[in-house]
């Protein structure tokens, strides 16, 4: 009949069946999971650069003392990251890329790519003259070199794409693989995301005064704002036909993922979370889930106080009476803002804890603001049954804003 909506054919199940993570705890997801089940902040003092003239001195940095050997002599430090999560996220998936590396896609967010290696260049340039500074250092400078070096490493010849929407960008990496395997792009993709510790966005980030002193603590009374981090988070995805058709157990389901944009402020979030609140409703909207279904939500919360406020306006608004007792966790009050490739580790967190069936704690300390009204998650683990949905969220400078369904599977 003229005007009626054509039979399209339902979307495919999308699932992971492997994550991979380096993080300020160390390498690998195991490590990642029972050091977030303990508690205990990774942020401390670093020497990836001298931090003694910045305003704070605190970050959370990745251990090199075990780290695998780099995929090349050019790699950054942000390439070797991903690079060593990708391939910890194909062993768990048990996925035989022999048999799809044509329809394997790569989908990463990463928002200063080798500019570490490229501070080192400079500095040397400056300092010691051209002669001494070596310009290799310049080759994995662009924001695409972590994904692209996955891409080169495993010989995935799908589509390849960097997404850099700031502190959004890891998340939004993961749903563009969502979108992709939808349509029938891929049969896989590694979604993820990876960054180092550089000197910019050290020093813009104290100049902003958004740099706690102490670790960050989300959600408190007595928050002074962020702490900065480094790592890299993967995930295999991959639709449910072919996960089943090859034997595959899932860990869980990637059901559904939204985006926006506050478009108000280039640092500042919309005051009543108007933004975020669009991306989870989408989200959840995709996935065909009601809030009344969401176990526990890890929550964007960087500890400054204009974010958390807005957020939790957000996760009010979005499960109205239901906001006071639905857990709320931040994976950032233990490894630190991770940047470009936050919502990738976060993605991971949350693939385990609902796994798990439970939620990991943040540390202790500091009263939670009464004034945001949630229910925080605190010094331990929170059991949560059979859990069988969760939400991640994002947030970012220019008003991004991204928000990511989980389900459990029944595999699981």
């Amino acid at each position: 009949m003229p005007g009626a909506e054509p039979n399209l054919p339902p979307s495919p199940d999308i699932v992971v069946s492997g994550v991979g993570a380096v993080t300020p705890f160390g390498w690998g997801a195991p490590v990642l999971w029972e050091s977030l089940r303990r508690g205990v902040a990774a942020i401390g003092s670093f020497g990836r650069f001298d931090a003694s003239r910045h305003r704070t001195q605190l970050a959370g940095e990745v251990p090199l003392d075990f780290a695998p050997s780099p995929p090349s002599r050019r790699a950054s430090l942000a390439d070797r990251f991903a690079v060593a999560a990708a391939r910890e996220a194909i062993a768990a998936a048990r996925l035989d890329l022999d048999a799809c590396r044509e329809r394997t896609g790569v989908f990463f967010g990463s928002s200063t790519g080798g500019m570490l290696e490229s501070e080192w260049y400079y500095e040397v340039l400056i300092r010691r003259g051209s002669r001494r500074a070596r310009p290799g250092l310049l080759a994995s400078q662009q924001l695409n070199g972590p994904g692209d070096a996955v891409a080169r490493d495993i010989g995935a010849t799908g589509p390849v794409e960097t997404v850099s929407s700031a502190c959004a960008s890891g998340a939004m990496a993961v749903g563009a693989a969502f979108r992709a395997l939808r349509r029938g792009d891929a049969d896989v993709a590694l979604a993820g995301g990876s960054d180092s510790l550089c000197q910019l966005t050290y020093a813009g980030f104290n100049a902003l005064r958004a740099v706690a002193p102490g670790p960050s603590r989300p959600f408190r009374a007595d928050r002074e704002g962020l702490t900065l981090g480094e790592g890299a988070g993967v995930l295999v995805l991959e639709t449910g036909e072919h996960a089943r058709r090859r034997g595959a157990v899932p860990i869980a389901g990637l059901a559904g993922e939204g985006s926006s944009c506050d478009a108000q402020h280039m640092t500042a979030p919309h005051s009543r979370g108007a933004g975020v609140e669009e991306a989870i409703r989408l989200a959840l909207a995709d996935a065909g889930v009601e809030p009344a279904e969401v176990d526990f939500v890890n929550a964007h919360g960087t500890g400054t106080p204009l974010n958390d406020a807005a957020e939790a306006a957000a996760i009010r608004a979005v499960f109205g009476d239901r906001a006071g007792s639905i857990p709320v966790t931040s994976t950032k009050a233990l490894i630190g803002h991770l940047l470009g490739s936050a919502g990738a580790v976060e993605a991971v967190a949350t693939v385990l804890c609902l796994a798990r069936a439970e939620v990991h704690p943040m540390p202790r300390g500091g009263e939670p603001d009464a004034a945001l009204g949630l229910d925080l998650v605190l010094g331990a683990p929170r059991p949560l049954g059979r859990a069988q949905c969760a939400v991640s969220t994002s947030l970012a400078f220019g008003g991004a804003n991204a928000a990511l369904v989980f389900r459990r599977t029944e595999e699981a």
